[in-house]
């Protein structure tokens, strides 16, 4: 009986520690998944920002919501529908913050792909600090390996826009797949180098993480000696007056970042992401993110193949006066930033739930003045 249970033991780590026994062992992403992977830590600011509380709940948000003829109180509301944290923070100051499930302020939430309005942002900065030309140069001028693959037309716009042509599936449940090779596996940089296209690029637009792991490995080129967590932490993360320590999960031990996903940080931290693109790239007087960049991010261009809800790695909200756009995570992760109301929201979640997040922030910020 020792004998099996040790086996089976010996049989756990061996699939534990490669792509396809990780995607068999885990199945799909989980909450825990930044304790699988190596990761580069993320220093918290020695004078952190904090958001001050404000009005109770019942002066901003509705006691209960009416859901299917039923009044459902908000909190169970946001409970049933899996949610492990929520805040909702105008004016600076935050009129609703709940945890769930055993969660609290501190706890470790990781991003998924809301890490890829962190990676857009981190382009910007290249442009600014002069490691990177413009959005109009040629990826093969930094990867110049991707040439034989046909990349000759891709720019880092297409990269962005999420218009490259990128051959690449999101399907998680092949384990074989471009989805789990890059969030299991190992080398991402060999996989990313191993990348070919489907179609020209500047034709349509398909969501892809392989597009945003290129813009991380141009990252990785230009950064030379530097990491890209190291320059995150220099570039936005400690500027931005982060209240807890973070991390940037990699693929393996020194390897690269997962710059499609895989951030790991709290709620409050989450929102000061959002308040840094609501304030048009300046914390309190100092511009982090060239406010050009952010305006840019921000403005709808459906040329090309480019769409009016999506912008360099932000989704957007089509003909919406508040101009009102969020970053969105598997799992229903959220962050939601309303300039003309001064309004953000965190959803951080184990599910999507029955519930249109996109929808219902905006059903919300109508009500707000």
């Amino acid at each position: 009986m020792k004998l099996k249970f040790n086996s089976i033991v010996a049989l756990f780590a061996i699939l534990s520690a490669c792509q396809i026994g990780r995607s068999v062992v885990h199945q799909t992403p989980g909450m825990n998944d930044y304790k699988i992977f190596p990761n580069r830590d993320l220093h918290a600011n020695n004078q952190p920002f904090i958001f001050p509380k404000g009005r109770p709940m019942k002066a901003q948000v509705p006691a209960a919501l009416n859901i299917q003829g039923k009044e459902v109180p908000f909190e169970k509301f946001l409970k049933d529908n899996s949610t492990i944290g929520f805040l909702i923070i105008q004016n600076d100051t935050v009129l609703f913050e709940k945890y769930f499930e055993g969660y609290d302020s501190s706890s470790i939430v990781p991003s998924f792909s809301m890490a890829n309005c962190y990676t857009s942002a981190l382009i910007g900065c290249a442009i600014e600090d002069g490691l990177i030309g413009s959005v109009d140069d040629a990826v093969i001028n930094y990867i110049p390996e991707l040439k034989k693959n046909g990349f000759e037309k891709v720019t880092i716009k297409h990269l962005l826009q999420m218009t490259s042509g990128l051959d690449f599936s999101e399907t998680s449940s092949d384990p074989m797949g471009e989805a789990a090779t890059f969030y299991y596996g190992k080398n991402l940089e060999h996989n990313t180098l191993h990348l070919t296209l489907k179609r020209e690029p500047g034709k349509v637009f398909d969501f892809t993480s392989g597009s945003t792991q290129i813009l991380g490995l141009i990252l990785q080129r230009v950064l030379k000696n530097e990491n890209i967590t190291h320059y995150f932490e220099r570039r936005i993360w400690f500027p931005i007056e982060t209240e807890f320590d973070g991390s940037w999960s990699i693929d393996k031990n020194d390897g690269m970042e997962k710059t499609f996903c895989c951030i790991n940080a709290r709620a409050r931290d989450y929102a000061k992401f959002g308040r840094l693109y609501l304030k048009n790239g300046n914390w309190n007087g100092k511009q982090i993110v060239p406010g050009k960049w952010v305006k840019e991010s921000l403005t709808p261009d459906a040329t090309n193949g480019g769409v009016n809800y999506f912008k360099y790695q932000w989704w957007l909200y089509e003909n919406d006066a508040d101009h009102a756009f969020y970053a969105e995570g598997n799992l229903g992760q959220f962050i939601y930033v309303n300039p003309n109301k001064d309004l953000i929201i965190i959803r951080l979640g184990t599910a999507q739930g029955k519930v249109n997040w996109k929808e219902f922030f905006a059903k919300y910020a109508a009500t707000v003045e």
